[in-house]
This record gives C-alpha cells, sequence and structure tokens, in this order.
C-alpha cells in the first residue's frame, strides 16, 4: 500500500513540475515574440528585456546577465532612468543567487541610489530589504538591522502596516548579535503586527523566538508560556515546521531545567514531525540530542549526534550553531581530561564567534578556555578569561552562565589563596543558582506544566463527549421511529398555522425586504465609488504641487478636485441626477487622474438623439467602470492609454459603452486566478435589478473582451434605467 502511495505521490509530483516547466517555457516564449515585433527603442522594450531576464533569474546566470545587459545599454540611450535602476538592481539579485548571498551588494547599493533619485518608494521598500537579508546572510548582522529599519521607514512613509517580515528579522539580527533587550522589543512589535494581520504562521514563530529568549535568560516559566503558546496553535492550523520549532525550544528549556529525559522527549518528538518535511531542524536537533546525552554522561552517544550536526551546520555555513556545537564538543573533552583537545575546539569555536560577532556564544568559548586554563593550572589565564566571560554575560543576562562563571572563579581564587574573593564568588553562585532554581520558579514551572497537561486532558474529554453524544443521539433515533406517526400530525398541524399566519405579512415583509436591499446596495455604491487609494493620490500629489510652489497648477487642481467631492456626494444624496451632471463628475475625475502627468486620453461623446439636460440617471453608474479601467486596464506597456465613452439613445434604451485599450478582461481575470469579481459589476448588477423594478425600465451591463472584435482593451455596455423630464 506505501508503495502505491509513493508512486501515485511521484506521478502527482512529475505531472505537476511538467505543468509548471511547461507553464514558465510557454511565458518566456510569449515574451521573445513580443520583443521581435516590438523593434522600437523604448522604454517598452526595455521593460520586455527585464521581463526575460527575472524568467532565468534562478536557472541561467549568463542568459539573465545578457538581457539585463542589454534593457540597461538601452535604458541609458533613451534615458530611461527607472530601466537603468530596474536592470542593475536585477542584475544584483542574479549574482545573489549565483554566489550564494557572496557578491551582488555593489549592484544592489547603485539601484538603491537611483531609486531614491526617482523617490520609488515601492522599489526602495524591496530594495532595503533584501540587502537586509544578504547581509544577514553574510552574519553581517549589524549591516542587516541598517537596511532593515530603513526599509521598515519607508513602509511608514505610504502607511504599509504589514511589518512583520522587518520587524521579525530586526529582532533575529539582535538576537544574533547578543542584544537581548532590543531583540525582545521587535519580537514582540513582529508578533504584535502578526496578531493584527493574523497571519497566524508569523505569530508561532514570533511565540517561539521569544520563548527562546528568556530561556537564554534563565526566565523558565515564561519561556515555557510562550513555547508552549505556540506549540498549540501551531498543531491546531498544521503547520508541521512550527511544531517542530517549538517542540526544539522546549526541549532547550528542559536541558537548563537539568531534565534531561524529558528534553530527549521533546526532540523526539521534533525529530518525528521534522522528518515528515524534512525540515532544517535535523542539524539543531542532533545537536539538542548531543547535549541532553552529554549531561546524562552518556559521551559516546552525545559525540555521535555532536558531529552529525557540526556537519550540518558545516554545509549549510550556519556559523554561530557551528560554534555552539565546537563548544558542546570541548566540554565533552574536558570532561574526559583531553585538554589540548578541548582547547582546540574552544580556540576555534572563539575565533568563529569573534568573527560572527556572536557574543552569547563567545561567552561559553572563553568560559570553555578558562577551564583548560584551571585543570592546566594556569590560573593568570583562567582568571581573565572567565572574567571576560562573566562580563559578557552580565551585559546579556544569561544566569546560567553567570553562575558557572562564579562557581570557577570560586575555583580559581581559592587556587591562588584569594580566600576573601574565592568566598564572594561562593556566594554569588549561591544566589543566581537559587535564582534559577527557587521555589517560586519551580512552582511556576510546575504550574504551567499542570495548565497545559489539563488542557490536553481537558480536549481529550471534549472528544470522548462528542463520541458518547453521537451514541446517544444514534439510540434515540431508534427510540423516535416508534413515535413518528403521532409527531408527524402535530408538526403537519403547526405547518400549516405557520404558513397561514406567515402568509398575511409575507407582503409587508418583501416591501421591507426591497427597502433594506436598496439601502445596502445604495451604501455599497457610496464607499466604492470613489477609493481610498485615489482620495490619497489626489492629496499627495497637491502636497508635491505646493511643496514645489506650482501655485497655479495646485490652485486648479484643488478647485477641480473640491468640485468632484461636491458633485460626488450631492449625487449620491439622490435616487436620479441630470445625464449632464453625471457627465460633468466623470469628465472631472478624468481631468484629476490626467493633471499630473498627462497619462490618459479620453473621450466622452454624447449622440445628438441624447439631450443630457432632460435625461435623468441614477447617480455614480458610468465612474466606477472608469475607475476600473484606470487602476486595472493598463500596464507601463501601453501607449497611448485611452479610454472612450459613448452614449446613444437606441429603441428606448439608454445605452452607455465604456471602451479601453488596455490588457483585455481576459487577461485581468487570468492575474487574478479567476477568483476575484469586479466590485463596480458586483455593485452595479445589484443596482441595477433593483432600477430596473422601480423605474419600470430594463438595466444591464455586460463586460467583453475587444479581442471579439479584433481591437484590444475591455468594452463595458451599460443599458441605464431613466427617466426623461419635460423641459418647460
Amino acid at each position: 500500500m506505501k508503495t502505491i502511495n509513493k508512486s501515485i505521490l511521484f506521478i502527482l509530483f512529475f505531472l505537476f513540475y511538467s505543468f509548471t516547466v511547461f507553464a514558465q517555457k510557454s511565458k518566456i516564449d510569449s515574451l521573445k515574440i513580443e520583443l521581435q515585433i516590438h523593434k522600437e527603442k523604448d522604454s517598452i522594450r526595455v521593460e520586455l528585456l527585464i521581463d526575460l531576464a527575472i524568467k532565468h533569474i534562478n536557472t541561467n546566470y549568463e542568459t539573465t546577465t545578457a538581457y539585463l545587459n542589454e534593457s540597461e545599454t538601452l535604458a541609458r540611450v533613451i534615458d530611461y532612468k527607472m530601466g537603468i535602476a530596474r536592470s542593475i538592481y536585477f542584475k544584483g539579485l542574479a549574482l545573489v543567487f549565483k554566489s550564494d548571498y557572496q557578491d551582488g551588494d555593489q549592484y544592489y547599493k547603485q539601484a538603491i541610489e537611483l531609486f531614491e533619485g526617482l523617490n520609488a518608494t515601492k522599489k526602495l521598500i524591496f530594495a532595503y530589504s533584501n540587502m537586509g537579508v544578504f547581509y544577514a546572510r553574510n552574519r553581517d548582522y549589524r549591516n542587516a538591522i541598517v537596511y532593515y529599519k530603513k526599509a521598515l521607514d519607508y513602509k511608514d512613509q505610504v502607511g504599509d502596516n504589514n511589518a512583520i517580515k522587518e520587524l521579525y528579522f530586526i529582532g533575529r539580527a539582535y538576537y544574533k548579535i547578543g542584544d537581548f533587550k532590543n531583540a525582545l522589543i521587535y519580537y514582540k512589535k513582529a508578533l504584535h503586527n502578526s496578531e493584527q494581520l493574523n497571519d497566524t504562521k508569523q505569530i508561532e514563530s514570533c511565540l517561539t523566538c521569544i520563548g527562546d529568549l528568556y530561556s537564554h535568560q534563565g526566565n523558565y516559566p515564561l519561556a515555557l508560556d510562550y513555547l508552549n503558546k505556540s506549540l498549540d496553535l501551531a498543531k491546531k492550523h498544521q503547520h508541521i515546521e512550527s511544531v517542530s520549532d517549538a517542540l526544539v525550544s522546549l526541549g532547550n528549556v528542559y536541558i537548563r531545567l537539568q531534565n534531561y529525559d524529558k528534553a530527549i522527549e521533546y526532540h523526539q518528538k521534533a525529530l518525528i514531525e521534522s522528518n515528515k518535511v524534512n525540515d532544517r531542524n535535523l542539524a539543531t536537533i542532533s545537536h539538542n540530542l548531543g547535549e541532553s546525552y552529554k549531561y546524562k554522561k552518556d559521551n559516546a552517544k552525545a559525540l555521535e549526534f555532536f558531529r552529525v550536526a557540526l556537519e550540518k551546520f558545516k554545509e549549510r555555513k550556519n556559523r554561530p550553531d557551528e560554534a555552539e556545537t565546537l563548544n558542546k564538543i570541548g566540554e565533552i573533552y574536558l570532561e574526559q581530561k583531553n585538554q589540548e583537545t578541548a582547547y582546540k575546539y574552544f580556540e576555534n569555536a572563539k575565533n568563529i564567534n569573534i568573527a560572527i560577532e556572536n557574543r552569547r556564544g563567545l561567552s561559553g568559548s572563553y568560559l570553555g578556555l578558562a577551564k583548560v586554563y584551571f585543570n592546566q593550572k594556569k590560573y593568570s589565564l583562567a582568571l581573565s578569561n572567565t572574567l571576560d566571560s562573566k562580563k559578557i554575560a552580565e551585559e546579556l543576562e544569561l544566569i546560567d552562565v553567570q553562575k558557572d562563571a562564579e562557581q570557577l572563579l570560586s575555583k580559581v581564587y581559592t587556587s591562588t589563596s584569594q580566600y576573601k574573593k574565592a568566598l564572594i564568588s561562593h556566594q554569588q553562585f549561591k544566589i543566581l543558582n537559587d535564582s534559577l532554581f527557587n521555589k517560586e520558579n519551580i512552582e511556576k514551572i510546575t504550574q504551567i506544566e499542570y495548565e497545559y497537561k489539563y488542557k490536553q486532558a481537558l480536549d481529550s474529554a471534549s472528544i470522548r463527549e462528542l463520541k458518547l453524544t453521537k451514541t446517544v443521539q444514534a439510540t434515540s433515533q431508534d427510540l423516535e421511529k416508534s413515535q413518528r406517526n403521532y409527531l408527524w400530525a402535530i408538526i403537519g398541524f403547526l405547518l400549516v398555522s405557520i404558513i397561514l399566519g406567515s402568509t398575511i405579512f409575507y407582503q409587508k415583509f418583501k416591501t421591507i425586504k426591497v427597502k433594506n436591499q436598496t439601502i445596502a446596495t445604495e451604501q455599497k455604491l457610496l464607499r466604492s465609488q470613489m477609493t481610498p487609494h485615489f482620495i490619497f493620490n489626489s492629496l499627495s500629489v497637491l502636497q508635491g504641487m505646493i511643496l514645489n510652489k506650482e501655485d497655479k497648477k495646485s490652485v486648479s487642481y484643488l478647485s477641480k478636485f473640491s468640485r468632484l467631492m461636491r458633485i460626488t456626494l450631492e449625487n449620491s444624496r439622490d435616487k436620479l441626477v441630470l445625464l449632464s451632471q453625471e457627465l460633468l463628475a466623470v469628465e472631472n475625475y478624468l481631468e484629476l487622474q490626467n493633471l499630473e502627468n498627462a497619462s490618459y486620453k479620453y473621450s466622452i461623446s454624447v449622440d445628438d438623439a441624447v439631450n443630457s439636460d432632460v435625461f435623468q440617471i441614477p447617480p455614480m453608474l458610468i465612474q466606477p467602470f472608469v475607475e476600473n479601467a484606470i487602476e486595472h486596464a493598463f500596464t507601463e506597456k501601453i501607449h497611448p492609454k485611452t479610454i472612450d465613452i459613448k452614449l446613444n439613445y437606441s429603441n428606448k434604451n439608454l445605452i452607455c459603452t465604456i471602451a479601453d485599450n488596455g490588457i483585455g478582461i481576459s487577461a485581468r481575470k487570468e492575474n487574478k486566478n479567476g477568483h476575484k469579481t469586479s466590485l463596480a459589476t458586483t455593485i452595479t448588477s445589484e443596482r441595477l435589478q433593483i432600477l430596473s423594478k422601480d423605474l419600470k425600465i430594463e438595466g444591464s451591463v455586460t463586460i467583453e473582451d475587444r479581442a471579439k472584435y479584433n481591437a484590444q482593451g475591455t468594452l463595458v455596455t451599460l443599458v441605464i434605467p431613466h427617466k426623461i423630464v419635460e423641459v418647460s
């Protein structure tokens, strides 16, 4: 059976992979054909070359750079600055992928400088964030923090409230350099942002990281609290990697609590989860199992796990964990009285930790070296290394390391006849040891464990109760069969009574329902008629004009904007408005969209048979479709961008057509994967159904791809319910 399942999975994977490759090749071929057709040396050709480069960026470095060199050269010739910046940026990204994050930052920096000159905020966010990733992958966490924070600043400027990635990675970078105070601040900010956006997977990651941090600081009750919350959430949403992360971290807490059997139990559970997805935790779990067996005095098994972990960390170039594993192997050789080998491992770990500024790991390396020197009776070196370890541990609030350092200091001072200092250090050791394992802490830990187990027991009890309920229901059903004839008679009588009573109120209910539906639709119309995005952009443009001291232009812009707002609000209050007033609002809207850079060519034509001063129509039927065309129909490649609005009167139907030369409705549906329906279409269809009944004139909306008429773009046809008023 397992063999059959594996065969089926393999076939499905093969089919999926084949389809993906075919789709990718199809897109590349389509872009190549478009490039061959478009011979003109302009920005469209630059963008086509960049798009082709992006399609090869993960697979063929030479082809990617060839396209990007051509796009950059052409962009410089036509002075297309955005094209130059994007070409350089993707050169950096291609080199990053090729060199596994060793090179490429020089291109990133050039691109960032150009993006800043162009005030391309969204592209700057992406570029700065990628620079942060670059430096983090190279263990340069301080520079990573700088660039992540710049990305964060730009997100604040544009009001982008999704800053989870930047906040989380800033916290992680601070954690890696041992700045636990700032790490906790940013982890908690990331957690808050994740909760606001209901990003459960990121909530789990933040909870686990905060739990890890408290664990390193020796605050085990808080660590267990956060980690159990993360584990519960990950299990609920079946996020296997997050389950594995939380189990690993819980195992680490129990290592520090010296409950090694429980630590092994958690890590073995984590190993089972990791094997389901073959995730990154395999190396970490091997390391932690090695640590558990080391403390259980099974050094042979511990070394076996540590060596597996060390090789995996080296393969993945994970230097912080490589250094940590070297420290642990050094401790085993220290216990075996093999001072020279222990020294080599501690020294190697120390050098790595200094190179990557991993202060937490460095405190452990100094302590290990101090123990070697103490055993070799080199008390001066033992003292200096212990004091270095203690200093870092105090700054990072690593209570367990401080405790071990004070214990070693007591021994060093005793061996050098400094008995007063030895006593002070021993007393400090006792205080720190008690702070880790005092009665209050143990009680808190026991309470958290009890609550967690009690919750699991309640879950199990709920499942049993559900099963019992189903059994009772099945028994009840058998009993009901014998009484069914009597019940049917009673139910029939009640149903007849209900139907008779309902008939009396049906017409009244229907009237109220229609009124409510009309109100709801009109409210949707009011919300949809002018997007916050358009208003924000308009105000931003106005602000820019004022700052640039373009007085006449800004006054004109403000006048048109305020007029449009007034017309929109006035129209939204009336059930019917003059066609001339509605067209004035549409024209005003298009003028505003065009005032800054004349992006669109538009026309509004009214047939001679239509007198716009006598036709009354429902407000805001035309504008949402115009806005929809502006927002979604066009790409940067389309030039010129045109929108044509025509009105005619035929067979007692007032017909409005809105035509654009954009990508077409078919392409827009494909880009949205067919899962989204236009808000304008939905609301207008609902309104037309109600208005048609109210005005007793049929109304409808149809949207077609102009490809069927051998043209480019989308055609919207509105049959508008109307009234004709008599002119006095």
